[in-house]
């Protein structure tokens, strides 16, 4: 690895633990000045590598008191059906992850909502609303103690 390379991990390395950290800190930080660092966060942004900053919000600020990972498996394997079930997700605020995975299923989505009464909501209205549905595995989240998503 290049030392460039290595910098550069640094500052994605940094970024990811505070994505609000003034550039002078995140030069100190990596071994740069404020203006070489500048130049090469905002490059990493031009060339999309650095998608975009967001505030991390609690759940409680929220109202999520139920997170569970759902794993969906469909009955037809066609991309008309893929389509329809990825806006399906897309329209639900509820899901706020949707994977497409490789296995014995074909999605994985990341639910979360107040309580299980909402949950079961979703689950009726959303999912079984949805044609195609084989499968519906249900995984309720009960801690998280590693959790970087950003």
């Amino acid at each position: 690895m290049t030392n460039e390379s290595r910098i550069t991990e640094r500052i994605l390395q940094e970024l990811r633990r505070d994505g609000r950290l003034p550039n002078t800190e995140l030069a100190a930080r990596v071994g740069l000045s404020p203006s070489a660092c500048l130049r090469r966060v905002q490059e990493l942004e031009r060339r999309g590598i650095i998608g975009g900053y967001r505030a991390v919000i609690s759940p409680q600020a929220r109202n999520i008191g139920f997170v569970a990972y759902v794993a969906v498996g469909l009955s037809r394997h066609s991309n008309e059906a893929q389509r329809s079930f990825e806006r399906a997700c897309l329209a639900a605020p509820a899901v706020r992850e949707c994977h497409n995975i490789t296995g014995t299923v074909e999605y994985l989505l990341r639910v979360e909502v107040a309580d299980l009464a909402a949950y079961k909501q979703f689950h009726n209205d959303v999912l079984g609303a949805f044609a195609w549905i084989a499968t519906i595995t249900t995984h309720v989240v009960m801690g998280s103690p590693k959790d970087e998503r950003a």
